[in-house]
């Protein structure tokens, strides 16, 4: 009985973030990638996001391509979120970008109550200021005013991902394929970056292939279509933004190991901190689904 109710809790809770920490170990990797490329945020997207949205078309096909309200919605956002990263990325440090866009959580802490008419559990509010606390610590000294043009952008990039984690567990989300809303998304982005792109295209170097390749299907195709099918199993939207914290963690690890980039003293530790309160919080939700189930 007890192995029994062990077995259900890891189906039901640690499968889902498992699904999540995969997405953002593949999502890490985008800050290396786009400053790679020499294209600009716009020319980038282009190809990046038309072969996302194939990636992610061919993964989920079976599971139809439906479109809603909510969904078309959070197409919008996606598309808002994945444009804006990438002119912060240009316009600013990739580790800035990666960090002001991982705001969601704190967004999440305040919305997802309002939205969902859920309690807010203090846990959660401990392991995100955590989290804040340890990404802060990447970049003591290291704002400068000339970034704020990207710091925006790349806060307003945190914004739309919290809304769009927030529309993801809604019910109408679950009528049609959620990743619909990453198809769709993309392909609206192709359309908005297409002007700019169709002028490069014929003059685009090999280098630049391979890295928007990788960008549009494993980094975006592959990660997201973990990430949704994450989302589909029940994992909370502050949970996900949670466990997501491991990406930017990342980022600076493959800086080092592709440009020999050394993170600081106070990066290896902010890391430190966000990596153990990831852990304890996957911990604590594996934990406590056991127990409700055991107890049902």
């Amino acid at each position: 009985m007890n192995g029994q109710s062990i077995a259900v809790g890891d189906k039901s809770h640690w499968s889902p973030l498992l699904f999540v920490l995969a997405a953002a170990l593949l999502w890490s990797t985008g800050g290396l990638f786009i400053k790679w490329v020499t294209l600009s945020g716009l020319e980038l997207s282009f190809g990046r996001s038309l072969l996302a949205a194939i990636t992610v078309a061919i993964f989920t096909r079976r599971e139809g391509f439906g479109l809603n309200f909510v969904t078309a919605l959070a197409s919008l956002l996606y598309a808002a979120l994945l444009l804006l990263f990438v002119l912060a990325t240009k316009e600013t440090t990739a580790a800035n970008a990666i960090f002001l866009q991982y705001t969601a959580p704190v967004y999440l802490l305040i919305f997802e109550p309002l939205f969902y008419k859920e309690k807010s559990r203090s846990r959660d509010l401990i392991v995100v200021l955590f989290c804040v606390l340890g990404m802060s610590l990447f970049f003591v000294g290291k704002l400068r005013p000339q970034d704020v043009t990207g710091n925006l952008l790349a806060l307003a990039s945190g914004l739309c991902f919290a809304c769009y984690f927030l529309l993801l567990r809604h019910t109408k989300s679950r009528a049609v394929n959620r990743a619909s809303s990453v198809i769709y998304g993309n392909l609206l982005l192709v359309i908005i970056a297409a002007p700019a792109a169709l002028k490069v295209l014929p003059h685009i170097s090999k280098a630049d292939t391979v890295g928007i390749a990788y960008l549009g299907v494993v980094q975006i195709g592959i990660a997201y279509t973990l990430f949704t099918v994450a989302m589909a199993r029940g994992v909370r939207s502050l949970d996900a933004g949670i466990v997501g914290y491991v990406e930017p963690v990342l980022n600076p690890i493959w800086v080092f190991l592709a440009l020999g980039e050394r993170p600081t003293s106070w990066a290896i530790l902010g890391g430190t901190i966000i990596i153990v309160a990831v852990v304890c919080h996957m911990l604590l939700e594996a934990r406590s689904g056991k127990h409700e189930v055991e107890l049902a």
